[in-house]
């Protein structure tokens, strides 16, 4: 169940990232770096850049994978060259999250920023973090039946409504 909702957040803060770097050409300005810090508060307060964590592991494993099916004589070394470049290429990670930390303050006011961070880094704050997603699949759940209700009051109503007419339209019809 949690790695469901970790899947939500993450797919519900990549849109929301998407989205933002679409519109990144007609916010060209420059951000002040108090604005930027407050960015970076907010995005490692909402965990926006958790949804990334496992892009370099994942990259890792399939070069390897690729390479070894070519050279199985040479596992061992190339597992540990691949692993040494993945190393190597970790601390570009900062990268991604000083992009994403100008997409939110190109998006959000300083002010906004830190609110958004001084919630979700409360108690609340965390907890819709952590069980909205949950809340999320089971209001959809809970829409799904009202709506299956719904429909099912509605055709039953309309089927006692054209039994009414059928005879009324019969009786009005003129004979041929």
């Amino acid at each position: 169940m949690k790695v469901l909702s970790l899947k939500l957040r993450r797919a519900v803060c990549a849109v929301a990232v998407l989205s933002a770097l679409v519109a990144l050409p007609a916010m060209a300005q420059e951000v002040s770096p108090s604005h930027l810090a407050a960015a970076r508060q907010a995005v490692d307060a909402i965990d926006t850049t958790e949804q990334f964590d496992q892009i370099l592991l994942n990259a890792a494993t399939q070069i390897k994978a690729e390479l070894i099916v070519n050279n199985p004589n040479l596992q061992s070394q190339i597992s540990q060259m691949v692993d040494d470049n993945a190393i190597a290429l970790a601390p570009r990670r900062a990268d991604l999250e000083n992009e994403i930390a100008r997409v939110y303050a190109k998006i959000f006011t300083e002010q906004e920023l830190r609110e958004i961070t001084q919630f979700y880094t409360s108690e609340a704050g965390r907890k819709l973090l952590a069980q909205g997603p949950s809340a999320v699949r089971e209001t959809m759940s809970a829409a799904d039946i009202w709506a299956n209700g719904i429909v099912r009051d509605l055709r039953r109503s309309s089927d006692e409504g054209m039994r009414k007419l059928a005879p009324a339209a019969a009786a009005a019809q003129p004979a041929q």
